[in-house]
Protein backbone atom coordinates (compact mmCIF):
# COMPACT_ATOMS: atom_id res chain seq x y z
CA UNK A 1 0.00 0.00 0.00
CA UNK A 2 1.31 3.63 -0.84
CA UNK A 3 1.31 5.83 1.95
CA UNK A 4 1.16 9.61 2.13
CA UNK A 5 0.24 11.75 5.28
CA UNK A 6 0.34 15.60 5.71
CA UNK A 7 3.35 17.12 7.88
CA UNK A 8 2.06 20.34 10.11
CA UNK A 9 1.05 21.56 13.63
CA UNK A 10 -2.18 21.05 14.98
CA UNK A 11 -3.65 18.94 12.41
CA UNK A 12 -6.89 18.02 14.52
CA UNK A 13 -9.19 19.68 11.88
CA UNK A 14 -7.91 19.33 8.66
CA UNK A 15 -10.05 17.91 5.57
CA UNK A 16 -7.01 16.40 4.13
CA UNK A 17 -7.94 11.97 4.67
CA UNK A 18 -11.25 12.39 3.92
CA UNK A 19 -9.96 14.19 0.26
CA UNK A 20 -7.57 11.97 -0.03
CA UNK A 21 -9.69 8.75 0.93
CA UNK A 22 -12.11 10.07 -1.47
CA UNK A 23 -9.45 10.05 -4.17
CA UNK A 24 -8.57 6.49 -3.43
CA UNK A 25 -12.09 5.20 -4.03
CA UNK A 26 -13.28 7.19 -6.85
CA UNK A 27 -9.98 6.06 -8.66
CA UNK A 28 -9.19 2.65 -7.56
CA UNK A 29 -6.18 2.61 -5.60
CA UNK A 30 -5.43 1.65 -2.76
CA UNK A 31 -3.23 4.05 -0.17
CA UNK A 32 -3.32 5.31 3.28
CA UNK A 33 -3.22 8.88 4.38
CA UNK A 34 -1.56 9.73 7.58
CA UNK A 35 -1.29 12.84 10.06
CA UNK A 36 1.53 14.01 10.89
CA UNK A 37 1.56 16.39 13.58
CA UNK A 38 5.20 17.17 14.19
CA UNK A 39 6.95 19.96 16.46
CA UNK A 40 9.78 22.23 14.25
CA UNK A 41 12.89 20.74 15.71
CA UNK A 42 11.16 16.93 14.93
CA UNK A 43 10.78 18.19 11.08
CA UNK A 44 14.81 16.69 9.97
CA UNK A 45 14.20 13.47 11.84
CA UNK A 46 10.48 13.71 10.34
CA UNK A 47 12.03 14.24 7.22
CA UNK A 48 14.36 11.23 7.25
CA UNK A 49 11.82 8.76 8.50
CA UNK A 50 9.51 9.52 5.56
CA UNK A 51 12.09 9.29 2.96
CA UNK A 52 11.33 5.26 4.05
CA UNK A 53 8.44 4.31 3.19
CA UNK A 54 6.62 6.86 1.87
CA UNK A 55 5.06 8.07 -1.69
CA UNK A 56 4.47 11.21 -0.41
CA UNK A 57 3.28 14.38 1.64
CA UNK A 58 1.75 17.60 2.03
CA UNK A 59 3.07 20.47 4.24
CA UNK A 60 1.28 22.34 5.88
CA UNK A 61 1.22 25.55 8.68
CA UNK A 62 4.10 26.65 10.05
CA UNK A 63 6.05 24.09 7.86
CA UNK A 64 6.30 24.92 4.54
CA UNK A 65 8.94 26.95 4.68
CA UNK A 66 11.04 25.12 7.38
CA UNK A 67 10.96 21.69 4.83
CA UNK A 68 12.52 23.62 2.22
CA UNK A 69 16.38 23.68 2.95
CA UNK A 70 15.99 19.45 3.49
CA UNK A 71 14.72 18.85 -0.08
CA UNK A 72 16.94 17.49 -3.04
CA UNK A 73 15.23 19.56 -5.59
CA UNK A 74 12.59 22.49 -5.32
CA UNK A 75 10.17 23.48 -8.32
CA UNK A 76 11.17 26.82 -9.98
CA UNK A 77 7.08 28.15 -8.77
CA UNK A 78 7.70 26.86 -5.57
CA UNK A 79 10.85 28.74 -5.10
CA UNK A 80 9.52 31.88 -6.68
CA UNK A 81 6.31 31.29 -3.99
CA UNK A 82 8.89 31.26 -1.08
CA UNK A 83 6.55 27.74 0.05
CA UNK A 84 6.74 23.88 -0.87
CA UNK A 85 3.34 22.25 0.35
CA UNK A 86 3.76 19.26 -1.41
CA UNK A 87 6.66 16.82 -1.40
CA UNK A 88 7.54 13.38 -3.76
CA UNK A 89 9.79 10.61 -2.81
CA UNK A 90 11.79 8.94 -4.86
CA UNK A 91 14.67 7.01 -5.69
CA UNK A 92 16.91 9.81 -6.51
CA UNK A 93 15.17 12.34 -2.97
CA UNK A 94 13.09 14.53 -2.05
CA UNK A 95 11.30 17.37 -4.39
CA UNK A 96 9.55 19.91 -3.26
CA UNK A 97 6.46 21.55 -5.07
CA UNK A 98 3.75 23.91 -4.61
CA UNK A 99 0.25 22.58 -5.79
CA UNK A 100 -1.80 25.90 -3.71
CA UNK A 101 -0.41 27.46 -7.07
CA UNK A 102 -2.10 25.24 -9.21
CA UNK A 103 -5.34 24.69 -7.25
CA UNK A 104 -6.25 28.46 -7.44
CA UNK A 105 -5.83 28.19 -11.02
CA UNK A 106 -8.01 25.21 -11.89
CA UNK A 107 -10.39 26.85 -9.76
CA UNK A 108 -10.02 30.12 -11.83
CA UNK A 109 -10.48 28.02 -14.92
CA UNK A 110 -13.65 25.89 -13.82
CA UNK A 111 -15.30 28.92 -13.02
CA UNK A 112 -14.28 31.00 -16.02
CA UNK A 113 -12.73 33.38 -14.10
CA UNK A 114 -10.14 34.20 -16.93
CA UNK A 115 -7.44 36.88 -15.76
CA UNK A 116 -5.24 37.29 -18.60
CA UNK A 117 -5.26 41.23 -19.41
CA UNK A 118 -7.10 42.24 -16.12
CA UNK A 119 -7.15 44.02 -13.00
CA UNK A 120 -6.69 41.88 -10.13
CA UNK A 121 -6.85 42.23 -6.44
CA UNK A 122 -5.82 40.05 -3.61
CA UNK A 123 -6.66 40.58 -0.01
CA UNK A 124 -4.20 39.70 2.97
CA UNK A 125 -0.02 39.55 2.88
CA UNK A 126 0.50 35.93 4.55
CA UNK A 127 1.51 32.45 3.28
CA UNK A 128 -2.15 32.06 1.21
CA UNK A 129 -1.30 34.80 -0.80
CA UNK A 130 2.01 33.93 -1.94
CA UNK A 131 0.71 31.24 -4.53
CA UNK A 132 -2.49 33.63 -5.58
CA UNK A 133 -0.38 36.16 -6.34
CA UNK A 134 2.43 34.06 -8.67
CA UNK A 135 -0.57 32.42 -10.56
CA UNK A 136 -2.14 36.02 -11.31
CA UNK A 137 1.15 37.08 -12.17
CA UNK A 138 1.88 33.99 -14.35
CA UNK A 139 -1.17 34.01 -15.77
CA UNK A 140 -1.13 37.50 -17.49
CA UNK A 141 -3.18 39.73 -14.99
CA UNK A 142 -2.02 42.87 -17.00
CA UNK A 143 -2.18 45.27 -13.28
CA UNK A 144 -1.93 43.38 -9.84
CA UNK A 145 -2.70 44.75 -6.44
CA UNK A 146 -1.87 43.38 -2.96
CA UNK A 147 -3.96 44.83 -0.34
CA UNK A 148 -2.66 45.24 3.48
CA UNK A 149 -3.63 46.77 6.77
CA UNK A 150 0.30 47.73 7.38
CA UNK A 151 2.49 48.43 3.99
CA UNK A 152 5.38 48.80 6.27
CA UNK A 153 4.93 45.40 7.27
CA UNK A 154 4.37 43.40 3.74
CA UNK A 155 6.89 40.92 2.87
CA UNK A 156 9.52 42.32 0.51
CA UNK A 157 9.31 38.82 -1.41
CA UNK A 158 6.17 40.19 -3.25
CA UNK A 159 7.53 42.09 -5.25
CA UNK A 160 9.77 38.99 -6.39
CA UNK A 161 7.06 36.94 -6.96
CA UNK A 162 5.35 39.49 -9.09
CA UNK A 163 7.51 42.36 -10.40
CA UNK A 164 4.84 45.63 -10.65
CA UNK A 165 2.87 44.37 -8.32
CA UNK A 166 1.51 47.57 -5.71
CA UNK A 167 0.59 47.12 -2.10
CA UNK A 168 -1.91 49.37 -1.22
CA UNK A 169 -4.14 49.70 1.79
CA UNK A 170 -7.86 48.83 2.61
CA UNK A 171 -8.59 53.00 2.45
CA UNK A 172 -6.83 52.77 -0.86
CA UNK A 173 -9.09 50.08 -2.25
CA UNK A 174 -11.72 51.92 -1.77
CA UNK A 175 -11.27 54.06 -4.53
CA UNK A 176 -10.24 50.81 -7.14
CA UNK A 177 -11.94 48.87 -9.87
CA UNK A 178 -11.17 45.56 -11.35
CA UNK A 179 -11.75 42.45 -12.39
CA UNK A 180 -11.18 39.54 -9.87
CA UNK A 181 -10.73 40.43 -5.77
CA UNK A 182 -9.34 37.86 -4.29
CA UNK A 183 -9.92 37.27 -0.19
CA UNK A 184 -6.48 35.27 1.04
CA UNK A 185 -7.75 36.77 4.87
CA UNK A 186 -9.21 34.50 7.47
CA UNK A 187 -12.05 37.21 7.83
CA UNK A 188 -15.09 35.57 7.80
CA UNK A 189 -14.41 31.97 8.41
CA UNK A 190 -15.96 30.16 10.81
CA UNK A 191 -16.65 30.55 13.39
CA UNK A 192 -16.61 34.50 13.07
CA UNK A 193 -18.78 34.45 9.85
CA UNK A 194 -20.71 37.55 10.60
CA UNK A 195 -17.67 39.34 8.77
CA UNK A 196 -15.91 40.50 5.70
CA UNK A 197 -12.88 41.69 4.95
CA UNK A 198 -13.88 44.71 2.70
CA UNK A 199 -17.42 46.66 2.09
CA UNK A 200 -20.14 45.40 -0.46
CA UNK A 201 -19.34 49.00 -2.46
CA UNK A 202 -15.91 47.23 -3.09
CA UNK A 203 -17.32 44.03 -4.51
CA UNK A 204 -19.23 46.17 -6.63
CA UNK A 205 -16.56 47.32 -8.49
CA UNK A 206 -15.12 43.84 -9.32
CA UNK A 207 -16.48 41.17 -11.75
CA UNK A 208 -15.63 38.42 -9.63
CA UNK A 209 -15.07 37.80 -6.09
CA UNK A 210 -13.27 34.93 -5.02
CA UNK A 211 -13.18 33.28 -1.55
CA UNK A 212 -9.88 30.91 -0.09
CA UNK A 213 -12.60 30.16 2.75
CA UNK A 214 -14.04 26.80 2.25
CA UNK A 215 -16.70 27.16 5.63
CA UNK A 216 -18.93 28.86 5.76
CA UNK A 217 -19.54 27.57 2.05
CA UNK A 218 -20.97 31.16 1.44
CA UNK A 219 -18.88 33.85 3.32
CA UNK A 220 -20.48 37.74 4.02
CA UNK A 221 -17.77 38.80 1.33
CA UNK A 222 -19.47 35.85 -1.11
CA UNK A 223 -22.72 36.97 -0.18
CA UNK A 224 -21.98 41.10 -0.79
CA UNK A 225 -20.68 39.79 -4.12
CA UNK A 226 -23.87 37.75 -5.12
CA UNK A 227 -26.11 40.86 -4.11
CA UNK A 228 -24.69 43.02 -6.48
CA UNK A 229 -24.67 40.24 -9.25
CA UNK A 230 -21.68 39.11 -9.59
CA UNK A 231 -19.65 35.81 -9.49
CA UNK A 232 -18.75 34.53 -6.30
CA UNK A 233 -16.39 31.29 -5.72
CA UNK A 234 -15.69 29.56 -2.48
CA UNK A 235 -12.60 27.83 -1.76
CA UNK A 236 -13.79 24.61 -1.39
CA UNK A 237 -12.68 23.80 -5.31
CA UNK A 238 -9.23 25.38 -4.71
CA UNK A 239 -8.55 23.21 -1.63
CA UNK A 240 -9.54 19.85 -3.67
CA UNK A 241 -7.63 20.86 -6.79
CA UNK A 242 -4.92 20.93 -4.83
CA UNK A 243 -4.87 17.89 -3.39
CA UNK A 244 -5.46 16.06 -6.67
CA UNK A 245 -2.79 18.22 -7.61
CA UNK A 246 -0.58 16.37 -5.34
CA UNK A 247 -2.15 13.13 -6.22
CA UNK A 248 -1.21 13.47 -10.00
CA UNK A 249 2.58 14.47 -8.82
CA UNK A 250 3.04 11.67 -6.79
CA UNK A 251 0.49 9.01 -9.40
CA UNK A 252 2.25 10.69 -12.23
CA UNK A 253 -1.28 10.48 -13.66
CA UNK A 254 -3.47 13.59 -14.90
CA UNK A 255 -7.12 13.92 -13.38
CA UNK A 256 -10.27 15.86 -15.17
CA UNK A 257 -12.34 18.18 -13.23
CA UNK A 258 -14.86 16.02 -12.79
CA UNK A 259 -13.18 14.08 -9.97
CA UNK A 260 -12.33 17.65 -8.55
CA UNK A 261 -16.46 18.38 -8.29
CA UNK A 262 -17.01 14.63 -7.43
CA UNK A 263 -14.82 14.71 -4.34
CA UNK A 264 -16.46 18.18 -3.27
CA UNK A 265 -19.64 17.60 -3.60
CA UNK A 266 -19.15 14.77 -1.35
CA UNK A 267 -17.00 16.67 1.13
CA UNK A 268 -19.57 19.30 1.30
CA UNK A 269 -21.59 16.75 3.48
CA UNK A 270 -19.08 17.03 5.93
CA UNK A 271 -18.95 20.63 6.26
Amino acid sequence: MDKFGLIGGKLGHSLSPAIHDLFFKYVGKVGSYELLETELDEIPARMQALRNGFKGVNVTIPHKLHVMPLLDGITDEAKAIGAVNTIKFTSDGAFGFNTDYFGFGRMLEYNEIFVKDQVCVVLGSGGAARAVVKYLADAGATKLFLVTRDISKCDPHFQEIAPGLEVITYKELENLQGYCLVNCTPVGMFPKVAASPVPKSVNARFEASVDAIYNPSETLFLAQAKACGKKAVNGLFMLVAQAVAAQEIWQDEKYDSELIVKIMHDLEQKI
